[in-house]
Parts: C-alpha cells; sequence; structure tokens
C-alpha cells in the first residue's frame, strides 16, 4: 500500500479519487502519498490499483466493487453510505467530505471520457462558491483543471495548450504573464471563446483577474497548426 490508515495530512492537502474512469495511476499515487484520500464510490477501485489507500470512502457503492469495499472496511476506511436516491452525486458528497477537514488543497482525479454531463457538472463543481476558500484542481486523464479566483501560477511546457474559461459568471480584469497570448485587464465574458487555444511561452504563467473565477484548462497537448488560426 502506499501509505498506512490515519496518516496526517501534513500540507492540508486532501486528494479526491472519482469514479468513472480509471484515471493514470501513477498520477495518483504519487499526489495521494502526502494527502489524505477520500474516494467517491468505484474510485475507491481506482485507489486500489494505485496501491493508495484511502482515508474515507463516500458515495451510495452501487459501483464500487466488493472486494475492494471488503478491504477498505477490514484497513480501517471510514465508509460513508448514502442511499441511491440522492441530491448530488458521489464526486460532491466526496468533495463536501474533504471540505470538512478544513485542507488547504484539494485535487480531484479522475480518467478521462464516460458521460458528459457527468464531466461538464464535475468542471462547474470545482468552481463552486461553497469551495471558495481552499485552492481547487483537477487531473483528468492528461488534462489539468486549475480554479482561479484572483490569482495563481500555472506551469506547463512552452508550447502546451492552456485555455482559460470564465464559469458562473463573467471574469473581469484579467491579465497574464508567460503566455503566448497575453490578456491585460481584459474581461471575459460567460460563455465567450476568448481564453480559448492560448499556450504556455515560459514555463510558469501567471494569471490574476479583478473578479469572477476562471477555469484553466490545460489538455496536457502541444497545439496543432489549425489550433494557432
Amino acid at each position: 500500500m502506499q501509505a498506512a490508515p490515519g496518516r496526517n495530512c501534513e500540507h492540508g492537502d486532501v486528494v479526491v479519487v472519482a469514479g468513472g474512469d480509471q484515471p493514470d495511476l501513477t498520477c495518483l499515487a504519487q499526489l495521494a502519498a502526502a494527502a489524505t484520500v477520500i474516494a467517491a464510490d468505484s474510485g475507491l477501485d481506482h485507489a486500489r490499483a494505485a496501491g493508495v489507500h484511502a482515508d474515507i470512502l463516500v458515495g451510495d457503492l452501487d459501483s464500487v466493487t466488493a472486494g475492494s469495499l471488503d478491504a477498505a472496511e477490514a484497513a480501517g476506511t471510514d465508509v460513508r453510505r448514502f442511499p441511491a436516491a440522492k441530491d448530488a452525486t458521489d464526486l460532491e458528497l466526496a468533495l463536501d467530505a474533504a471540505m470538512s477537514l478544513q485542507p488547504r488543497r484539494i485535487t480531484v482525479v479522475a480518467g478521462i471520457g464516460g458521460r458528459l454531463d457527468h464531466l461538464l457538472s464535475a468542471a462547474l463543481l470545482l468552481a463552486a462558491p461553497r469551495y471558495a476558500a481552499v485552492q481547487m484542481s483537477a487531473r483528468i486523464g492528461p488534462a489539468t483543471l486549475t480554479v482561479i479566483r484572483a490569482a495563481d501560477r500555472l506551469r506547463g511546457v512552452p508550447g502546451e495548450l492552456v485555455s482559460l474559461l470564465p464559469v458562473h459568471g463573467p471574469a473581469s480584469g484579467v491579465v497574464t504573464t508567460g503566455l503566448r497570448y497575453p490578456l491585460n485587464h481584459e474581461d471575459l465574458a460567460a460563455g465567450s471563446s476568448r481564453g480559448i487555444s492560448n499556450c504556455f511561452a515560459e514555463p510558469v504563467a501567471e494569471v490574476r483577474l479583478g473578479a469572477g473565477v476562471l477555469v484553466a484548462v490545460s489538455p496536457g497537448v502541444r497545439p496543432e497548426k489549425e489550433d494557432l488560426l
């Protein structure tokens, strides 16, 4: 196993392992090494496959395998079972459980693919106002999502794509450095494609905004020629 039950979250980091398609197991193991781990339903199977102990298991448990559930209970995982007829997704329940720990940072780890409605819901959920007190990000397959509320630094390889998407309303006064196409106190309207397909000019880019929320999406690929048109 990657770590023993009951380990301390020394730096205030919580990793939430989503259900659905299997994520990058190497990435999951690395992120979980110094974090408290919360599995959302069949996210427990992914944690087990990565050799990671889940401190908390949350959800209606309709998709986790019996073997993983039995092993987790034997290892001391805190199992929090919810009815199938509930008003929140397993991921939302897991994020709420993470917030109860008062962490500094929450990172969601998930696989790419699956249902489009789940993917869109998850992206919007990460930027919800009630999670504003923590640094929120996600690794979804090869992509990285970072929620930016006032300012943040993004890391990538020069030439790597990154998009800045306003969510839950417009983002105003956006300033960037380290990107090929800089923004200088610009406003991004909700639903606009203005921030799509920028790319890193330097290994570290900075993004600041006066108001609103941005989701920075680094899909983990370099642009094709047509992406720059």
